[in-house]
């Protein structure tokens, strides 16, 4: 019988040394987190699954989850800049990346145009209600979060890695909203959704956040330590297959295609594009390395692909009269493929 190779001998040294220290260092956030956030644990752990992978993600969930203490309690443990973004219908694409302001030089009373940083030069940016914005306010996003730039005025500026989006959405209010066009929401390497926390949950709030007593959260990353665990986390070894399940999941999303199963053509008009496959491979790989492993497998993959996939599967009017869901949706091609 053929022997399984070990995962770490596929490692150099110094890299498996450095995701024990990962996964440590995770350990240690969540419980540093948990001072301050009560449960919330898949939310918690897809944030840091999207941070270390160097993608951004979309929270949706009703108000008073805790959706901004939990970005600014992130940004406040990992030691990185922070900064908060009210989407509003009136908010314009300056508001966001700064402009250019007349300044006196100090040399003969002259004056000169000055650049004012926005809110968007900043390592975590928390943009709230980003569907409230207008479509020229969201594209100036969409080039901050592709390009790790932005452009005013005709000149270009770089932001700061590490650089990480972080936007909400509110699922039951859509009066006065813009919603994101699909090219804005492939960006997001995840879709989490933020639920009703347990009734043992609920009553730890009760009790411990009606009280006098703050908990301070201690520094645990610097931004250098953060872009060396992205650099691992990129490094992390995945076997061949693994590979060919996930072009093989997103590609059955696809009406068109010929692998993909009847249901999904009666109910997708539109399926993932290639970003998702890349998405499921860097999520499995920092999944996996977040949890130690020296290698990604498929339990990673699969606890992955509902975030990844969710809102890039379009449905059709047939699977909204039906109560079909892209969640459902993607959930059962999970389930089907699991048992293929």
């Amino acid at each position: 019988m053929e022997s399984i190779p070990d995962p770490a001998q596929q490692l150099p040294p110094d890299d498996v040394a450095a995701i024990d220290e990962l996964g440590k260092t995770y350990q240690a956030f969540r419980a540093e987190i948990g001072k301050i956030i009560i449960g919330q644990d898949e939310v918690i752990e897809r944030l840091a699954i999207c941070l270390f992978a160097r993608g951004h993600a979309l929270l949706m969930g009703v108000p008073g989850l805790a959706k901004t203490l939990l970005v600014s309690s992130v940004a406040q443990t990992f030691d990185l800049s922070f900064n908060r973004i009210q989407f509003t219908p009136d908010l314009m694409p300056a508001d966001i990346t700064g402009t250019d302001i007349i300044q006196e030089s100090g040399v003969g009373g002259r004056r000169e145009f000055e650049f004012v940083k926005g809110p968007v030069f900043a390592n975590i940016v928390l943009a709230d209600e980003i569907n409230r914005a207008p479509a020229k306010t969201q594209s100036a996003m969409l080039e901050a979060m592709q390009e790790n730039k932005v452009t005013v005025l005709g000149r270009t500026y770089t932001l700061q890695p590490p650089f990480f989006v972080l936007a909400t959405q509110n699922p039951i209010e859509q009066e006065g909203t813009y919603p994101l066009p699909e090219a804005q929401l492939d960006r997001f390497m995840f879709l989490i959704e933020v639920d009703y926390p347990s009734a043992d949950e609920e009553k730890r709030i009760a009790r411990e956040t009606t009280g006098t007593a703050r908990h301070a959260l201690n520094h645990m990353l610097d931004g250098q330590k953060v872009l060396a665990f992205q650099q691992l986390v990129r490094r992390v070894p995945v076997p061949e297959h693994l590979y060919e399940y996930a072009v093989n999941m997103v590609r059955k999303t696809r009406p068109g295609q010929p692998e993909s199963p009847q249901w999904i053509k009666d109910t997708v008009g539109w399926g993932a594009g290639p970003r998702a496959v890349q998405y499921l491979i860097l999520g499995a790989k920092s999944r996996a390395a977040l949890r130690g492993a020296y290698m990604a497998s498929l339990e990673d993959l699969e606890a992955v692909a509902s975030s990844v996939l969710t809102h890039r599967v379009i449905t059709n009017f047939a699977a909204e009269s039906q109560g079909m869901t892209s969640k459902k949706i993607v959930e059962r091609l999970i389930k089907e493929m699991r048992e293929e």
